[in-house]
């Protein structure tokens, strides 16, 4: 699998330049190679036997007639993008803080390398609120589904930009056969296509252009009206204005994720408070 992979990222870096998701993808492999000759897939299935049962992921990202955009409000410390956006970080505390201030979902990092995020973080966000979790995370194999039920996410992000589509198919069953959602993203109108393919129900609509590294919210505003109705989409990075997430829930918008407008300055309770503050009076879809 590894090696085929690995064929698949050299094919695309001939067709491109290489981007930093193909140097992410690359080491994941590695990654993923210690990972599970530390810990046998016996034994992840024997913590997720004795673990706690998983929270409705999509349910709290469903946005109904007459609400509001949903906030899946992340945490993490850095990113490729910015570098250190927050030292030491307590997740807890800002996973709490998050409720508070009305986020419907966490999203935590777990990648250490290009994130500075562990499962350690999942662990502690999940534990100190009653909000379902997604593990942000580049999901590459079986495994790290697995993987991800065992630390306590009760959702795993999969991305059309480097799965094909039998492998997205294959994850999502997985992931609900363990009761998780699985958020499935991508960035061009060839990747929505094909995760309508799948039958995904909760679809992510990802603004950042990897090879760039740039932010385009026109990004959503194109590819929205290519999803059907009946599916939940996600924009996700580059939100950091009150306009902004106006024009996100006038085009129908289910939920934004958003990370790193809210984690800098110290304040992320603060800042959510003001993203959701600015759409309470929008008349949402349906409303």
């Amino acid at each position: 699998m590894f090696k085929k992979r690995t064929c698949r990222i050299i094919l695309r870096a001939m067709k491109r330049h290489q981007s930093i998701l193909d140097e992410i993808v690359a080491h994941k492999e590695q990654e993923l190679k210690e990972r599970m000759a530390s810990c046998p897939l016996t034994m992840l299935q024997a913590k997720v036997e004795c673990g706690l049962p998983p929270r409705d992921f999509l349910t709290a990202l469903r946005r109904g007639p007459g609400e509001p955009v949903r906030v899946l409000a992340e945490i993490k410390s850095a990113s490729p993008s910015r570098g250190t956006i927050q030292g030491e970080i307590d997740p807890a505390a800002i996973a709490r803080d998050y409720e508070s201030s009305g986020a419907s979902a966490l999203s935590v990092l777990t990648d250490w390398k290009y994130f500075s995020g562990t499962d350690a973080h999942l662990i502690q966000a999940r534990a100190a609120t009653t909000l379902p979790t997604l593990r942000k995370d580049f999901t590459i194999h079986e495994y790290q589904v697995w993987e991800a039920r065992a630390i306590g996410a009760d959702a795993v992000l999969l991305m059309a930009q480097i799965l094909e589509q039998e492998e997205i198919e294959k994850y999502l069953s997985l992931a609900h056969e363990l009761g998780m959602t699985a958020l499935v993203e991508g960035h061009e109108p060839e990747e929505i296509e094909l995760i309508l393919r799948t039958g995904a129900r909760l679809i992510g609509i990802n603004n950042r252009d990897f090879r760039t590294m740039k932010t385009d919210l026109e990004t959503t505003l194109r590819l929205r009206q290519r999803i059907p109705g009946d599916r939940i989409v996600v924009s996700q990075s580059g939100i950091r204005k009150p306009s902004e997430v106006r024009r996100l829930s006038e085009v129908g918008v289910d939920a934004i994720q958003v990370g790193t407008s809210l984690m800098e300055g110290g304040d992320p309770a603060g800042r959510l408070t003001a993203l959701r503050g600015s759409v309470r009076d929008i008349r949402p879809r349906g409303g």
